[in-house]
């Protein structure tokens, strides 16, 4: 009888201890994916200034911030006479915005 009630309750605490025990590889992925989507975002900030650097900066001073929504006018206005291209530009306007 001591033997059964034993394996019922070693039975039922091993789902829990698996739970308790795959917790951890959760956060582990979660905080590496946060470390990831950051670094991701550095560089394509960084990328973003080096094209205004190369494209913007012949002209222009460093950009003071400006709403989003304008930026974005005026970046779209510069494309056509700096002629660069849609990817260039979304980089540069995310330089611009952040």
């Amino acid at each position: 009888m001591k033997k059964k009630l034993c394996l019922m309750i070693a039975f039922l605490a091993l789902p829990s201890a698996v739970c308790l025990l795959a917790q951890p590889h959760k956060k582990d992925s979660a905080s590496a994916s946060v470390t990831a989507k950051r670094a991701d975002e550095d560089s394509m900030r960084l990328e973003g200034e080096q094209r205004f650097r190369a494209n913007c900066g012949r002209c222009h001073a460093a950009p003071q911030k400006f709403p989003p929504r304008m930026m974005a006018t005026v970046v779209r206005h510069m494309r056509v006479r700096a002629t660069i291209t849609d990817q260039e530009m979304q980089s540069i306007l995310r330089y611009l915005t952040q």
